[in-house]
């Protein structure tokens, strides 16, 4: 969240924010709240969600929190805070001992304004933007070496704020710079080394809203399609930005939250959960870039807006807080539609895109020349005209822009959007919830810089849109899981020639086949 001086937090022009922080492995999360006395004032509170059963505990200081003060939860269990104090920003770090509060201060910094960014993967640092005179100063609030150090200078006033990589090295934020905003890659390991991400058109305002490091699905947020539209792309991907028109729903705002991780996923199948916010109140919203619709669910009572994660097995966990359940995590199970396998897209797919294609009926902005990526795909991917995602070549190198300037958007029917609520079942559960969703695949990070280190980091390919498997399985609704029993004789014959897992002791017979239990004898 952002904190200024002398201006009402709540009257930055930014989406809006989640009533409750997670932490980045999802073990923990931190909001503020008011207590039950007269006065109501505000206090910090700390949830435990990756235990058996979610719980809150109460963080109170010496005096009441201001309603703009900042939280950070840690993976270790502790919340740094933020607070203003006359010309500056107080970093403390709390955690609960006995009845009480242990606070220990960090260290101060000294400016107008202060955002605290998301929470750095590994969970143990923080990171906060800046702004100044003509620049936008990152610092590292928790983590360093002697409290608070300032840690890169980007030209330009910056905001947003999006991790692209498990080992908290790519920050991609949105800088505005001669009254454009695109957003730009700043390698904290480099010095603050800046690069440009997204340039859709020249004239456009491009910005980063969502990404997941491990598909390289990117939601993006651009007027170049002449208005202010949502849309998506894939990291490193010569394929255009799309724009699903199912995502342009009249009078509510629409602002995507969580993303399945695709650890073993294409892009196109990774789900991405949405807060609806509209007359009616605040829903629920779940789409997949390989479907032409954003379903709409009713959010559970009590939901902390904007906040949730995916669990590894599919399901979506939203906190919530009622009268009767002070602290609690409602697993919302999905069902996801199959999709159809990549012989079968490959022939539907046409000049200008059929209902079997994902993307179909959506604009595809852009046909200029690509951007050299630092991850560059793989042979075997076809050379389509449009814009791509991907990191720039050189610091602050010039985007190549042939041919985007004279880009039209595609007038292409769109198949409505029916908005009808779906049936989704929502299961009010504190059972065991998985806190690895975002755990890294590659190696630690090396404590030094290499001497021959690449002038940019190679980012983990991501799988191209035509060469994405999009064999897929539907998600099953499940309230909670019982135990199977081995029914008395369930056998299954096996070839212990290919199956290691079958031992033959004893001599057979010609002719007969040794046998095991089968798991599809299992009965419930």
């Amino acid at each position: 969240m952002t904190i200024c001086a002398g201006q009402d937090a709540a009257a930055l022009d930014s989406p809006p924010r989640a009533a409750l922080t997670l932490a980045a492995d999802g073990s923990y999360a931190a909001r503020l709240t008011r207590h039950d006395d007269a006065a109501g004032s505000w206090y910090p509170e700390r949830w435990t969600i990756g235990g058996p059963e979610p719980y809150a505990v109460p963080l109170p200081g010496s005096q009441p929190e201001e309603p703009d003060s900042a939280l950070l939860p840690l993976a270790d269990g502790r919340v740094v805070i933020v607070r203003r104090v006359a010309d500056r920003f107080t970093v403390s770090l709390l955690s609960p001992t006995g009845p009480g509060t242990h606070e220990v201060l960090v260290g101060a910094v000294a400016a107008r304004a202060l955002t605290l960014l998301p929470p750095a993967p590994g969970g143990l640092l923080g990171y906060a933007l800046v702004p100044g005179a003509g620049s936008t100063a990152v610092w590292r609030v928790h983590g360093g070496a002697a409290g608070p150090e300032r840690v890169a200078v980007v030209p330009g006033g910056c905001t947003g704020g999006v991790w692209l990589d498990h080992g908290g090295r790519l920050l991609a934020v949105d800088r505005e710079l001669d009254g454009r905003t695109k957003t730009v890659v700043v390698d904290l390991a480099r010095g603050g080394e800046v690069s440009p991400l997204l340039q859709i058109t020249e004239e456009s305002d491009d910005r980063l809203v969502l990404a997941d490091p491990d598909s390289g699905l990117l939601l993006v947020r651009s007027d170049a399609p002449g208005r202010d539209r949502l849309g998506w792309g894939v990291l490193g991907s010569s394929l255009p930005v799309r724009f699903p028109e199912c995502l342009r729903v009249p009078d509510m705002a629409v602002t995507p939250f969580a993303v399945r991780p695709g650890r073993t996923l294409p892009p196109e199948n990774c789900a991405v959960a949405f807060r609806l916010d509209g007359p009616a109140g605040t829903r629920l919203g779940v789409w997949r870039p390989s479907e032409r619709r954003l379903r709409r669910f009713p959010a559970p009572e009590g939901w902390l807006a904007g906040s949730g994660r995916w669990a590894p097995d599919g399901e979506l966990l939203l906190p919530y807080a009622t009268e009767a359940v002070p602290c609690g995590v409602a697993r919302m199970a999905i069902p996801l539609e199959p999709v159809a396998g990549a012989g079968a897209r490959a022939a539907t797919r046409g000049e200008t895109g059929t209902e079997g294609e994902p993307g179909a009926g959506e604009p595809e902005v852009g046909a200029g020349v690509p951007v050299e990526a630092s991850s560059p795909t793989g042979a075997g991917v076809p050379a389509e005209p449009g814009v791509p995602v991907a990191v720039g070549g050189a610091a602050e190198a010039a985007v190549p822009s042939g041919g985007i300037t004279e880009a039209k958007v595609a007038d292409v029917a769109v198949l409505p959007d029916p908005g009808a609520t779906e049936g989704a079942l929502i299961v009010l559960d504190t059972v065991e919830i998985g806190v690895d969703s975002t755990a890294s695949p590659q190696s630690e990070p090396p404590a030094g810089e290499p001497l021959d280190l690449s002038p940019h980091p190679r980012m983990c390919r991501p799988v191209p849109l035509q060469q994405a498997p999009l064999a897929t399985q539907e998600s099953r609704w499940s309230a909670d899981s019982r135990p199977v029993s081995i029914p008395a004789g369930a056998v299954q014959p096996v070839d212990p020639a290919t199956d290691g897992t079958a031992r033959v002791t004893s001599r057979r017979e010609p002719g007969e086949v040794p046998t095991r239990t089968a798991a599809s004898d299992l009965t419930e």
